[in-house]
């Protein structure tokens, strides 16, 4: 009896132990998630930046046995070059069109008049007022203030994420098999888990940049062709708009040709409207079905939901994160029905 009533106040001190150690991660790990908010950007930056770059850490340093700390500063500088540059010139470029914008409201009001005097002639329809304007500029100084509060925080994040991603890269081993032991998986479907994670973070930080480039490119080189106004501006500005599946590129040509349309340019217009239907659309078509056979597919619906929690949680960086947030939001639900809930299926 004295044995059974110790053997109970034991397992009673176990689960004690364990409940309690497990309200005390879980109430630190809200805090310090809750804090860490503000900077999740630069972080989900790291990481997948990491993700693209193992590979060639392992290259470096267990075929060419650097030290990791050198290989780490080198793939630093590389991930600088061709990630974090061209993502922070096309930023600037969008910021200082804004600026301008905002320090000079009649740059935009003078053609928007215009514009308005234009479909009032053809249409009969007057959609210019006294009123509309000054709705439109009440809304200027938020613009602005908008602008700065987002500039900053990515300088911030910038700095988060290159920081961050140094150590992960320096510590990566040691890292991953961490992650490895914490799962609640079996060695087999741990790592399914992490090669299917790999393939999502591939898809959705090489892919979109991937399209949006060549979209990008290619309706720019039709607004040079025939004659559109700001065709750098409007052709970064189509490579947003690739991130929209079906409408996608057709929501800055489109309007854009009726501009050049009531400015009196018909023939321009028709032919970019021909442009973007025979080449910027099929173009597209043809490089999301590379993208697919070469990486993991992502559902439309995914992406297009993906970039607006993305952006309402990351600013301008969740046009990749929200997409690859959900997408592993996604699996991890079906890898939960696959394991638990279809008991005779395989879980590949």
């Amino acid at each position: 009896a004295p044995c059974a009533v110790r053997g109970r106040m034991l397992s009673i001190r176990e689960k004690y132990g364990r409940y309690s150690l497990f309200v005390l991660i879980a109430g630190l790990g809200v805090t310090v998630f809750v804090k860490i908010l503000p900077f999740l950007g630069g972080l989900l930056g790291a990481v997948t930046i990491y993700v693209l770059l193992r590979r060639q850490m392992r290259l470096l340093t267990e075929r060419r046995q650097w030290r990791r700390s050198v290989a780490a500063t080198v793939l630093l500088a590389e991930a600088v070059c061709c990630f974090l540059v061209p993502i922070t010139l096309i930023g600037w470029m969008v910021v200082v069109k804004v600026q301008g914008l905002v320090a000079n409201p009649r740059t935009f009001i003078v053609p928007l008049k215009h514009l308005a005097e234009l479909v009032e002639m053809k249409t009969g329809y007057e959609v210019w007022s006294e009123s509309n304007v000054r709705w439109l500029l009440s809304y200027i100084p938020s613009v602005g203030q908008w602008l700065v509060e987002g500039t900053v925080d990515f300088a911030i994040n910038l700095v988060v994420l290159l920081f961050v991603l140094y150590f992960m890269l320096v510590g990566g081993t040691r890292m991953e098999a961490y992650c490895s032991d914490l799962m609640p998986f079996d060695r087999r479907v741990s790592r399914t888990v992490i090669h299917e994670i790999h393939l999502i973070v591939r898809s959705n930080a090489i892919g979109i940049p991937l399209l949006a480039l060549i979209q990008g490119f290619v309706a720019y080189a039709g607004y040079l062709i025939f004659g559109a106004p700001s065709p750098l501006f409007w052709g970064v500005l189509t490579c947003f708009a690739t991130i929209i599946p079906i409408v996608g590129t057709a929501l800055v040509w489109i309007p854009l040709a009726g501009y050049m349309a009531l400015t009196g340019a018909w023939a321009p217009a028709v032919g970019l409207v021909l442009y973007g239907t025979l080449v910027v659309t099929h173009v597209d078509n043809v490089v999301r079905f590379i993208l697919q056979k070469r990486m993991a597919h992502t559902h439309p619906l995914i992406t297009i939901f993906g970039v607006f929690i993305g952006l309402s949680l990351f600013g301008f960086m969740g046009v990749i994160f929200g997409p690859l947030l959900l997408a592993m939001f996604v699996y991890f639900v079906d890898l939960f029905k696959c394991k638990y809930l279809d008991r005779n299926r395989i879980c590949s």
